[in-house]
């Protein structure tokens, strides 16, 4: 009989989006004529932008044509876009990134599971507490963690508490780690990091020898011009330093898929001999190897992105999902809860209610409310006691769910 990988059993319970589905699947099955509003899962509703439609139309038609045909594609991606990316993304900021090290993908939760591909299996490793599931759960698959506590938290990891009380920012470890995963905007709590906050953990990573898997998922989003959009806008960060981006949620490709994972030239590992080796070609075997690329035509798609037209359209959708923000902060604070977030990310943080757990205030939104959110518990054990609402829905539901959370409130 085939054995199983282990690891999997160590999971707590189900991955916290799944589980939520099976709760709202439960309550429309038990209340067909509900209308739940979703406010959870972090999906955008909002059209494709124009610009990026056409290229994608036209990129069809030239698959339809001996001429314009394109079988597979180079795994890094194509040339044009990543010359595009390097330009528009870094190169306009000061970074010193170039289109050679830059990997088209097809999701950032790929990428950042992936990476450990290339990896070492003795590597300490920092997450955020609250983080982003993905870190902690392809950690845990991979073999990289010990057996979970009653809290949850698992043997071999150092967490990093962000809270009120520490306003969100995560202390440097007080001992070395080797892979310190940050997330900026950060994703649950939409907290920020300023450049001397990045630049404290350049500087420990590269006193340590430490390696920064930095998710800049959501930089589009930031609002305040002082706030840096890439970790290559921190001095040394090329020497200590992989980050994440994609295409999901600035300009609606979540169902489409296209993102990107940069990896400076000249950023080095030790092997166990204590060798140095560079990650950029462990990184491009990974992907020749285990990866065939994106679509020739969602990469037009994404080039698109890059035109007048299309960084217009996307400034849109940016400015759209943050006036929802900003009316979930408004109104919730109005109904006397604590919020947090929700003005440089499209992610409200919530406190509970007293009285009410994480997973109390969900039953008690989605069964009185008939409003999806998602819980803080399952994004770790400091997230235990908070509450996430995302931005990305339509206008009228935004409206529509903070009256219903209110009168839920205090009806």
């Amino acid at each position: 009989m085939a054995q199983v990988n282990g690891n999997y059993l160590k999971l707590k319970a189900g991955y916290l989006f799944p589980e939520i589905a099976r709760r709202v699947k439960a309550f429309s099955e038990a209340n067909p004529r509900a209308a739940i509003i979703r406010l959870g899962i972090g999906d955008v509703t909002e059209p494709l932008p124009e610009a990026c439609r056409t290229a994608m139309k036209t990129a069809v038609d030239a698959m339809g044509t001996r001429e314009g045909f394109h079988g597979y594609g180079p795994e890094q991606g194509y040339l044009w876009l990543r010359e595009a990316i390097a330009r528009h993304d870094f190169q306009s900021r000061g970074c010193r990134i170039t289109a050679e090290e830059i990997f088209v993908s097809d999701g950032s939760k790929c990428d950042s599971s992936n990476i450990l591909d290339i990896l070492g299996e003795g590597n300490r490793i920092a997450v955020t507490d609250p983080v982003y599931p993905v870190y902690v759960d392809s950690n845990v698959m991979a073999g990289r963690t010990g057996e979970a506590d009653a809290a949850g938290q698992y043997g071999g990891l150092t967490y990093l508490p962000i809270n009120a009380g520490n306003g969100f920012t995560a202390r440097i470890p007080s001992e070395p780690v080797d892979l310190i995963y940050l997330c900026f905007p950060n994703n649950p709590t939409g907290a920020v990091a300023t450049k001397e906050q990045l630049k404290a953990w350049v500087d420990y990573a590269r006193a340590h020898d430490a390696l920064i898997l930095f998710d800049a998922a959501y930089e589009a989003f930031i609002q305040d011009p002082s706030l840096p959009h890439s970790i290559y806008e921190i001095e040394g960060a090329r020497e200590c330093a992989i980050e994440f981006r994609s295409f999901s949620k600035n300009a609606g490709f979540t169902g489409t898929r296209c993102a990107l994972t940069v990896v400076p030239r000249g950023l080095m590992g030790t092997a166990a001999n204590g060798e140095k080796v560079e990650l950029w070609g462990l990184w491009n075997r990974r992907q020749c190897t285990k990866f065939n690329g994106v679509s020739y035509i969602v990469q037009r798609g994404a080039e698109a992105v890059y035109s007048p037209e299309g960084q217009a359209q996307v400034k849109g959708l940016i400015a759209f999902y943050m006036d929802n923000a900003a009316i979930i902060r408004r109104e919730l604070s109005a109904a006397g809860l604590q919020v947090y977030g929700g003005e440089q990310a499209p992610y409200v943080w919530i406190k509970t209610p007293t009285g009410l757990d994480s997973w109390g205030f969900f039953d008690r939104l989605l069964n009185e409310a008939h409003v999806v959110g998602t819980p803080g518990s399952g994004f770790g054990a400091a997230g235990e006691g908070y509450f996430r609402l995302s931005a990305f829905n339509s206008r009228d539901n935004v409206i529509e769910a903070m009256g219903r959370i209110t009168r839920a409130l205090h009806g």
